[in-house]
């Protein structure tokens, strides 16, 4: 048995401290230990994606990260970036362009597509499939993902300049 390690993280704008053995994966440090269920386990081997967040401003898969690892960060769940009442701009296009089927991948893929829109906030069909290869869906066949994310890119877009 491995001696437990005291973890602080910042998850959803909110301060959370507890106790996890190092090797802990931070998927399951998320999930079990601060009840954050969005992310999701899918494969446990990095490949679907099932699992991303945004940690210090980058994309991960939290099912390849020790906890650790995590230690100090600040991380951004799906929990974080709407509510039900006000859904982000991403949660919207999905829903309005039956982006999602089975919801299982859809947290993942939406916390993939904030950070794919804030690094290219105008990508082309190609530059969002690019930025998203690395999420998996076994439902559909991409193209209502895609038409999601280049709709929110087109009305994020469109807002910014409404500001201007």
């Amino acid at each position: 048995m491995t001696d437990k390690m005291h973890i602080k993280l910042k998850v959803n704008g909110e301060d959370k401290e507890f106790l996890a053995e190092p090797r802990e994966l931070l998927i399951y440090a998320l999930r079990e230990k601060l009840d954050i269920t969005g992310p999701h386990v899918g494969c446990d081997t990095s490949h679907c994606g099932a699992c991303t967040v945004t940690l210090n401003g980058k994309s991960v898969k939290s099912c390849t990260m020790f906890v650790a690892q995590a230690n100090g960060a600040e991380i951004t769940t799906i929990e974080g970036i709407g509510e039900p009442d006000a859904l982000h701009v991403l949660q919207e296009c999905f829903r309005e362009h039956h982006g999602l089927q089975c919801g299982f991948c859809t947290p993942g893929m939406i916390i993939r597509a904030t950070k794919l829109l804030e690094e290219n906030p105008n990508p082309t069909e190609e530059e969002v499939r690019f930025g998203m290869a690395g999420n998996i869906c076994r439902c559909t066949g991409y193209q209502n993902i895609v038409k999601s994310i280049l709709a929110a890119a087109s009305e994020i877009n469109t807002a910014k300049e409404a500001a201007q």
